[in-house]
């Protein structure tokens, strides 16, 4: 839908984009047997991406953990608190789903 803003609004530049926001479209992590059970470390607490960093190098994949525990990490990071139970699962895993 276009919009015509008269030439004294501040918007009457403003250019239109092809893109737009759209629902998310998140990977399924699947549960797999050989997942690891993790009780949060203390230097972890609020930092899912330090613990993403130090598993599988690569801090992007932080949203991981609240994917795989959804019961647990319902807030991805403010969750991600420290005695709190979560199943990680192992770079192979990853690898397979997500296509890394």
């Amino acid at each position: 839908m276009a919009v015509n803003y008269s030439k004294t609004s501040p918007y009457a530049n403003t250019e239109t984009f092809a893109f737009f926001l759209d629902v998310a479209n998140i990977p399924v992590i699947p549960m797999d047997p050989s997942d690891t059970a993790y009780r949060i470390d203390n230097i972890y607490q609020h930092r899912p991406d330090l613990l993403a960093y130090d598993l599988y190098g690569d801090s992007a994949l932080w949203w991981v953990f609240s994917v795989r525990n959804p019961n647990v990490l319902q807030d991805p990071v403010y969750d991600f608190l420290p005695g709190s139970t979560i199943f990680i699962p192992k770079k192979d895993t990853l690898t397979a789903a997500l296509g890394l």
